[in-house]
């Protein structure tokens, strides 16, 4: 073989290498990221309070059951919305984006970017947000004033590419949580959210709703995330938020973190591709090894 021939086929041996060498690393990486199925919570429950700061919630005396989450589990001393006001918040941590929005008025058109819930879809998992006072499932009209119903607190119905189904008021959320589905959000009204009503008022509905759910999680690898959409506007936009389950380590973590950690935790450990910011923000360190 001459040394042109050799050198060809050395040059043609490095390529085919470095080829395989880059598509294993991505895929490596792709794998990692999922969470052992020990470890993977089967259910998540997502429940988003309403404009309280940190410091207005935790060690409040007026919000018993919200303070025993947080101390029974990872609560995030340091944990921030990413804007004001609410529905970008929403948007932030539901798909990694505020898609444009910067306001409360219902968006003039759907998205039809990725999200939380199709990537969930997509990779065989299921979803569903459960909105108290949205009139029927698949409503995707304005605020409902009587019910206390609020659009922008609903972040998956300003997306086309997900179906009603998905879209459910409150009251279909299941008395058998083993029909829960793999991820789901819970949006009190705004009189339940402290939007509107007391601190009292949201910790009684949310014991009341949720209490039963939590001791449930316990002995069925299943978890709650408790968080806010923003604060008062007085605190830096500094929130409290708490994941309680078997598989979260108890604890207080000090590091800077935000909607785009929560969303980017969900993704990793279900093995799902990151969303808009969440790709920047690292996910949260609450599971058991």
């Amino acid at each position: 073989m001459s040394l042109i021939g050799r050198n060809n086929k050395i040059l043609l041996t490095s390529m085919a290498l470095g080829i395989f060498a880059f598509i294993f690393s991505h895929e490596t990486e792709y794998a990692q990221q999922k969470a052992p199925a020990a470890a993977r919570p089967d259910h998540i429950v997502i429940v988003v309070e309403e404009n309280h700061s940190y410091r207005q919630i935790v060690g409040n005396p007026s919000a018993p059951f919200m303070n025993r989450l947080f101390e029974s589990g990872a609560s995030l001393a340091n944990h921030y919305a990413t804007r004001h006001p609410s529905q970008p918040n929403y948007l932030d941590l539901f798909s990694g984006s505020s898609q444009g929005v910067k306001g409360d008025g219902m968006p003039k058109e759907r998205f039809a970017t990725d999200n939380l819930a199709s990537e969930l879809l997509k990779h065989n998992y299921t979803f569903a947000g459960y909105s108290e006072g949205l009139p029927k499932p698949g409503y995707n009209g304005p605020y409902d004033l009587k019910s206390g119903y609020a659009r922008k607190h609903n972040p998956w119905v300003n997306f086309a590419g997900l179906p009603a189904s998905v879209n459910l008021p409150f009251s279909s959320f299941p008395r058998d949580y083993s029909k829960l589905p793999t991820v789901s959000f819970v949006i009190p009204n705004l009189k339940h959210d402290i939007h509107d009503g007391t601190i009292k008022e949201a910790d009684d509905w949310l014991k009341t709703n949720l209490g039963g759910y939590v001791q449930w999680a316990k002995t069925h690898n299943s978890m709650l995330i408790l968080t806010w959409d923003e604060d008062d506007t007085g605190s830096n936009n500094h929130i409290p938020t708490v994941l309680v389950g078997p598989m979260v380590k108890q604890t207080k973590i000090e590091d800077k973190t935000n909607h785009y950690s929560v969303l980017r935790s969900i993704e990793q450990w279900y093995g799902l591709p990151y969303l808009g910011l969440s790709k920047q923000a690292k996910a949260l360190p609450v599971l058991q090894s």
